[in-house]
């Protein structure tokens, strides 16, 4: 990979795609509102979607906050407050792939739900079909960088290429040669991560942003009967 082709991928694409990510929730908000939403197709099908959801949601968050340990928090963190780096693998290992079963399992419920169903792939339209596939693309090399190198292979230390890389992307000081070399595997899943954050405004995966805590505040609603009026 020449300089100008690893410029591209490893520091054009991702400020391409988190621009597109941003710019796009705005306008998707400001310009069609209504389509914010989850396209729910629970009243097509609602006993795989249950275990589908459930389980590809707290895959998701498990596996969020698995990467946010990862690759925001350097390694000399973790070191100076007294967690090893025996210790960090064997917790990233088991957690990881708990956390990537669950997403992945939950996943492929609800994929294989949407093209098997024939009421739900009839509601469907070709961006549902295009995020599930960058999300199980994710999945399934993040599963793979878990289990093939770092359970069952020679563990590759990440955190001395990829999350540098990553962190410098926000600091504005990327430097592409900390990931080029990384195996293959790693390098697939943070591209198309960042291809998945450029699709995101422009599919359902923008309910995520839409979390319902104002209903935790909200004042009761009083029902009373019809036989209970005062005539």
């Amino acid at each position: 990979m020449n300089d100008t082709t690893t410029n591209l991928v490893w520091v054009a694409l991702p400020y391409t795609a988190l621009a597109i990510f941003i710019v796009g929730h705005v306008w998707r908000y400001r310009t069609a509102q209504y389509t914010w939403t989850t396209r729910s197709s629970q009243l097509l099908e609602r006993r795989w979607l249950r275990v589908g959801s459930i389980a590809f949601h707290v895959g998701m968050l498990l596996v969020v906050g698995g990467h946010i340990g990862g690759l925001v928090v350097a390694k000399s963190v973790t070191e100076r407050l007294g967690v090893s780096e025996h210790v960090y693998h064997l917790a990233a290992v088991a957690m990881g792939t708990a956390a990537g079963v669950l997403m992945v399992g939950g996943l492929l419920i609800l994929a294989l739900r949407r093209v098997g169903n024939a009421r739900v792939r009839a509601a469907s339209v070709g961006r549902d079909y295009l995020a599930v596939a960058a999300l199980l693309i994710v999945a399934l090399t993040g599963m793979y960088n878990t289990l093939g190198h770092q359970l069952l292979g020679s563990a590759y230390d990440y955190r001395e290429t990829v999350s540098p890389w990553f962190r410098g992307i926000f600091t504005l000081r990327p430097d592409p040669t900390l990931i080029v070399d990384a195996p293959l595997s790693f390098r697939l899943h943070a591209a198309f991560a960042f291809i998945l954050f450029a699709i995101w405004p422009f599919t359902r995966l923008v309910h995520a942003w839409s979390v319902p805590i104002a209903y935790l505040a909200r004042p009761y609603i009083v029902f009373r009967r019809r036989d209970s009026v005062v005539r």
